[in-house]
C-alpha cells in the first residue's frame, strides 16, 4: 500500500490536495490519504463487480421468491456503502503500520527468506484464518441478544462475497463438499442457523453448523419458483380453483356454493 499512496502524493495529494508545507511522510496525512484510497477502491470494488455480477450473472428469477423484500437491491446497495466508512478502519489500520514499516511485506519475492514457498504458504494460511475468524464473528452476531445490532452492518465487500450472493449455483462436484458456494450461502439465509462459512465447509463441519444445499437436491428457491410457476400454467387463466368468486353485474357469487 506504501507504492499505491506513494503515486497518489506524486500526481493528486501534493499537486490539488495538501499544501507544500505538509511533508507527505507526516502520519496524520498518511491516515487521511490511506482513508481515501481505501473507501475509494472498496466503492469501486463493490458497485463494478456487483454490477457486473448482477447483470451478466445473478438469476434474476431469485426476485420472484417470496423471501425477496421490495427493493432489496437498491437497500443492500445503500447499506452496503454506508457501513464502508466504519468497516474500512481496520484496514487502513493494517495499511498505516505497513507504510510505516511495521510489517514483512517485500518488494520482491526473493527478498523473503522462504522465497516462493513462503509466499504460497502465507496464502494458504490466509484464507484458513480468515475463514475461521468470519466464521466465529458471523456466527457470534447471530446471536439472539445482538442480532438487532448485526442488521446495520454490511460484512464482506469483497469479490467472493458477491459471488455466493448472485444466484449461480455451478460448482464442480468435487468441490461441493469443501468450497462454501453460492448453493450453501443460500441455505444460510433461507434456514439462518447453517454454513457460516466464507470459502470453505470446514469450520460449519467441525461447528456441526453445515447443511448440504438444497439448491443441489432440487430444492433450493429457483426450483420453489418453477414449481409456482408450473402450478399456475396447469391452473390456467380461467381457472380461480375451488372457492373462486364470481363477479357478476349487483352480486358477488361464490362458485363453490352455487355448485354445491
Amino acid at each position: 500500500m506504501d507504492l499505491v499512496l506513494g503515486v497518489a502524493d506524486r500526481f493528486f495529494f501534493s499537486p490539488y490536495v495538501y499544501p507544500a508545507s505538509w511533508p507527505e511522510d507526516e502520519p496524520l496525512r498518511q491516515v487521511l490519504g490511506l482513508l481515501v484510497l481505501t473507501n475509494l477502491g472498496a466503492a469501486i470494488l463493490y458497485l463494478g463487480l456487483g454490477a457486473l455480477s448482477y447483470f451478466l450473472i445473478f438469476n434474476h428469477d431469485l426476485m420472484k421468491h417470496p423471501h425477496f423484500l421490495p427493493n432489496q437491491v437498491r437497500r443492500e446497495i445503500k447499506y452496503a456503502m454506508t457501513s464502508l466508512p466504519w468497516i474500512s478502519l481496520p484496514t487502513v489500520a493494517l495499511f498505516f503500520a505497513e507504510v510505516r514499516g511495521y510489517s514483512k511485506l517485500y518488494d520482491n519475492v526473493h527478498d523473503s527468506p522462504m522465497g516462493w514457498p513462503g509466499l504460497i504458504l502465507s496464502m494458504v494460511s490466509f484464507l484458513f484464518f480468515t475463514d475461521m475468524c468470519i466464521y466465529w464473528i458471523h456466527r457470534f452476531l447471530h446471536h439472539k441478544l445482538i442480532y438487532k445490532l448485526y442488521l446495520g452492518l454490511y460484512v464482506g465487500v469483497n469479490v467472493w462475497t458477491i459471488s455466493i450472493h448472485d444466484g449461480d449455483y455451478r460448482l464442480p462436484r468435487p468441490l461441493q463438499p469443501v468450497v462454501n458456494g453460492a448453493a450453501h450461502h443460500t441455505d444460510h439465509h433461507l434456514y439462518f442457523d447453517y454454513n457460516y462459512g466464507q470459502y470453505f465447509t470446514l469450520w460449519d463441519r467441525l461447528g456441526r453448523s453445515y447443511r448440504h444445499p438444497s439448491a443441489l437436491e432440487g430444492k433450493g428457491p429457483l426450483d420453489c419458483i418453477r414449481r409456482m410457476e408450473q402450478h399456475n400454467q396447469a391452473r390456467g387463466p380461467l381457472d380461480g380453483g375451488p372457492g373462486r368468486r364470481e363477479e357478476r353485474p349487483g352480486r358477488i357469487e361464490n362458485t363453490k356454493e352455487k355448485e354445491a
